[in-house]
């Protein structure tokens, strides 16, 4: 089964909206016949990758397969009818499908068929590996990655602004591919104004994510390089109502979005980001990441929004009082109030270290 969860991350940001899937087919002596992944949206699933694999050796044979077979007709047709008709004698489950169409009637129909199905192998393992589809499924809302790069004495920039670069090639490298891996990519206005940013992932990846500008005012000048690539990556502005109209308009015209939102409780001039990762879940979107600054970031953990942690920490001390901490907002009183990281995961990347980790939601 742990296999098989290796296998589904292979089609990590190519097949979502759907979640990703791993299937091995083993015979009674446990030796490999076949493997599968759903490799992209609209494709075969996993489990009709690996039966496709094995042929006539599926008889008899067990599946293993980190979700529940599908029942239903989609995209492509439902993979627990394949899988009784090749004959497959056992199959193992890791986690039941949590949509609304499928959640048990896959297993149900298997039984039906003298299938024998166990369920709930290495179960928190494969359900970590569809948290983003359940929330997307069941809440409506996309999986909120928050990424920052910063000193070993947490800063994000020197005083004067200057941050290129903290980090080593390595680092920047993994980043853009987490870019190009998401939906959407979401920056203040502050860093729009002093970076100028493309916000691609480079090269690119499976996704091409949309480029979200949270700008209450609209301030994104139409030279940036965000407005003048539009036409070929998506920009999404995110403005207040009382933004000014002609701004809009020349947004508009020069082929950007804009979408007008409500302001937070006492800050009507704020733009609500649980107001956005609404409208963003309405959009389809698994995964979005926040990219900062600090004040975008602060806000975004202050909402209890973020589900996922990218951090970049390079060997340097920039020091300085006035120079830039990664993330803002109201923060915690206590120390008692402050979240640790879930499943975090260390790593080195050159002289850099990566901490990656799930943030604890209630």
């Amino acid at each position: 089964m742990r296999h098989a969860i290796q296998l589904a991350h292979r089609g990590s940001g190519a097949v979502e909206p759907n979640p990703p899937v791993g299937a091995v087919i083993v015979d009674d002596q446990l030796r490999l016949i076949s493997e599968g992944w759903h490799q992209k949206f609209g494709g075969p699933h996993a489990e009709i990758h690996a039966i496709a694999s094995a042929g006539e050796r599926t008889r008899g044979a067990t599946l293993y397969c980190t979700l529940e077979p599908c029942s239903h007709q989609g995209k492509t047709p439902p993979c627990a009818p394949a899988v009784i008709a090749a004959g497959i004698r056992n199959v193992v489950i890791g986690t039941g499908d949590p949509a609304p169409h499928v959640n048990g009637r896959g297993i149900a129909l298997l039984r039906e068929a003298g299938v024998t199905v166990t369920s709930r192998v290495c179960e928190a393992e494969a359900q970590r590996l569809i948290a983003p589809f359940r929330r997307l499924i069941l809440d409506g809302l996309p999986w909120v990655h928050a990424k920052w790069a910063m000193s070993l004495d947490g800063r994000i920039a020197t005083r004067t602004g200057d941050s290129k670069w903290i980090t080593n090639e390595h680092s920047r490298a993994q980043a853009h591919e987490l870019r190009g891996r998401c939906d959407a990519i979401i920056v203040g206005v502050s860093t729009v104004l002093a970076d100028d940013p493309q916000l691609t992932a480079r090269p690119t990846g499976p996704r091409v994510a949309t480029r979200i500008v949270l700008d209450s005012q609209v301030r994104t000048p139409l030279s940036s390089r965000l407005v003048q690539t539009a036409q070929e990556f998506p920009v999404l502005i995110v403005a207040s109502q009382s933004a000014q109209p002609h701004r809009i308009a020349a947004l508009k015209s020069a082929g950007v979005e804009v979408l007008q939102l409500a302001g937070e409780s006492g800050d009507p001039d704020r733009p609500s980001l649980r107001q956005l990762c609404v409208e963003l879940g309405k959009r389809k979107m698994t995964h979005v990441m926040i990219e900062g600054g600090a004040g975008v970031l602060g806000a975004a953990f202050d909402a209890g929004i973020v589900n996922e942690c990218h951090v970049y920490i390079a060997p340097r001390i920039i020091g300085g009082q006035a120079a830039l901490s990664p993330i803002g907002g109201k923060g915690v009183a206590q120390m008692a109030e402050a979240h640790s990281l879930l499943n975090l995961q260390v790593t080195t990347l050159g002289d850099n270290v990566y901490l990656h980790g799930d943030w604890p939601t209630s």
